[in-house]
């Protein structure tokens, strides 16, 4: 459930080759050892400029060409915005440019951050200098004052108000919802299977990704607002106008000109007045569950509302944690736009995050064997546990080296709300760099986890990595990976990484649903590789990539599931 940010980005796609065939050697000897880089985010040759790309940069050295002082400066193509996604890149300024540079894109400029140190200065230790800028303006219409588009002062009271409810025994509550949630899913496959063998045959071909966003869309009606979309096994007018606002919130994060705000338009342009009915129809489906919710209050105090007996709570929702607390008294709407913010951010981080685990593990047999050995020896043929997952080492590992290679999102973005200096970070100006009010900035969480200088091999898929200590002295002002950091976390985070492993941001506003994510995503994992063997159905270079608020696929994951 990543509520840490969203990302405009091209729209374009990419052909993404497996994890063997993407990569070309990249040597810099001033720049520590070889490092495997990515085929198709660069050339040997730089790219042609076109004629549009030299106006667009024409324009922006002269509009803000100095307002950025000795920051290095990487000139954008326009055109790249229409050959792939940006953060690719992103990826190969920041090879050329280093950690901390100014992108200029038209009359507009960008900072970009591919540092750790830069990274924590602005998330944690100077937050309240920054807010989200261009993704707030984005946002807003669909998810009104919910926490990822939300001014400072609305997120701090909404943030005191919905942190306590991801507590422990709610999520101890959420595994059994995961579970059940999950074995629907394995029940409709089961019997695809079953109708498959009526026919001669012993495996069926399926479209994996489609299959996670219904499930994960499952989770989060029950989990957080307790409605069963039962999206697995129906179709309904509510799901439908889901899956619309999520399609219209890709497509705004994907679009640079925000035309949705002229006058008119929503009653004009057809996909507009779409999205205006969609929205309509999860607006009144949230409605009457927050005015049955309330119509049941039973209020207390937040202590007592963490020590109820979730396990046996026939409600055990967020939403009924929230009507419920004494002094959080809310109107529908905010409640309404908090929802809806869970709704989508939580949705697409999970489907994402197992569609790139299933791809990663398809093509690395050897570590999908080891992954279903330690199923086998700590579920056998039974249902996961809060405190089985704790045993889940290998699954848990998987989940956070898919975030690492595909992060969701690939970007955070910030927009200063006063000067700022930032640090020049590794290999940067000794002096840091001066930003004005209003600066955008980017922190690309794609290249921080896949930098050359802060990870050993990081285009290999390698989740044991995240058990080795790691120390780079020679970077100063990094305090290295180290797992002991932040002692009886499930899962790897931005303490144990020193904010080089971001997948759901970090500082105070962080993702308060990042370990309901986490503990989801391992449980669906971990029970369908119980039950089936997964194979991709064309090769790993018939997948295309796609971005927008997440990384995910064009056409789909197609895989041939065999019964084990």
């Amino acid at each position: 459930m990543s509520l840490a940010s969203s990302t405009p980005s091209s729209a374009s796609l990419l052909r993404l080759p497996s994890d063997a065939a993407l990569r070309r050697r990249h040597a810099n000897p001033k720049k520590g050892p070889a490092f495997v880089r990515c085929k198709s985010t660069s050339t040997d040759k730089p790219k042609t400029r076109t004629l549009v790309d030299n106006a667009s940069n024409l324009l922006t050295n002269l509009l803000s060409g100095g307002s950025l002082g000795s920051m290095p400066i990487a000139e954008g193509a326009v055109s790249d915005l229409f050959d792939r996604p940006l953060f690719f890149s992103l990826y190969d300024w920041f090879l050329e440019h280093g950690s901390v540079y100014k992108l200029a894109f038209g009359p507009k400029a960008f900072v970009v951050v591919s540092d750790p140190i830069v990274a924590r200065h602005i998330l944690r230790e100077n937050a309240f200098s920054y807010d989200k800028g261009v993704l707030a303006d984005i946002l807003e219409p669909i998810m009104g004052k919910g926490l990822i588009p939300a001014d400072l002062e609305t997120w701090k009271e909404r943030r005191r108000v919905i942190a306590p409810g991801f507590h422990s025994l709610y999520l101890e509550a959420m595994v059994k919802i995961f579970t059940d949630c999950s074995e629907r899913s394995i029940s409709k496959l089961e019997q695809l299977l079953e109708r498959e063998g009526s026919h001669g045959g012993n495996a069926v071909d399926l479209d994996l990704e489609a299959e996670f966003s219904s499930l994960a869309l499952d989770i989060i009606g029950l989990g957080v607002f307790n409605y069963d979309f039962g999206s697995v096994t129906k179709e309904s007018p509510v799901i439908k106008a889901v899956y619309g606002t999520l399609f219209e919130a890709e497509h705004r994060s994907t679009f640079y000109i925000p035309y949705w705000k002229l006058p008119f338009v929503k009653w004009i342009v057809p996909r507009q007045r779409k999205f205006q009915n969609d929205l309509k129809v999860i607006n009144d489906c949230l409605d009457g569950l927050i005015r049955n919710a309330k119509e049941s209050r039973q209020e207390t105090d937040v202590e007592k509302l963490q020590e109820r007996d979730y396990a046996n709570l026939k409600d055990a929702s967020l939403l009924r944690f929230l009507v419920d607390m004494r002094g959080a008294d809310v109107d529908g709407s905010q409640l309404r736009d908090d929802l809806m913010t869970m709704l989508i951010a939580g949705h697409e981080t999970t489907a994402a995050v197992l569609t790139w685990a299933v791809f990663l593990l398809a093509q690395n047999p050897s570590k999908m064997r080891k992954a279903q050995s330690e199923i086998a020896t700590v579920l056998g043929q039974g249902r996961p546990t809060f405190e089985l997952i704790k045993k889940l080492v290998y699954i848990r590992l998987i989940v956070v080296e898919a975030l690492r290679l595909y992060p969701q999102p690939p970007l955070l973005i910030r927009r200063t709300l006063k000067s700022d200096i930032l640090p020049g970070g590794y290999k940067g100006h000794k002096d840091g760099y001066a930003i004005p009010k209003g600066t955008d900035v980017f922190i690309s969480v794609y290249n921080l986890h896949r930098s050359p200088y802060f990870w050993d091999s990081p285009n290999e898929f390698e989740p044991e990595r995240f058990l080795v200590e790691k120390k780079n002295e020679e970077v100063e002002g990094w305090g290295g990976f180290d797992p002991s950091r932040s002692p009886g976390a499930l899962y790897p985070n931005e303490i144990v990484s020193d904010f080089a492993f971001l997948p759901f941001g970090g500082g105070p506003r962080k993702c308060v649903g990042d370990q309901f994510a986490l503990m989801e995503s391992t449980i669906a994992l971990a029970m369908l590789l119980q039950k089936f063997d997964v194979e991709l159905k064309g090769s790993p270079e018939s997948v295309e990539l796609v971005t927008g608020a997440t990384i995910h696929t064009k056409n789909g994951l197609w895989c041939k599931l065999r019964k084990r």
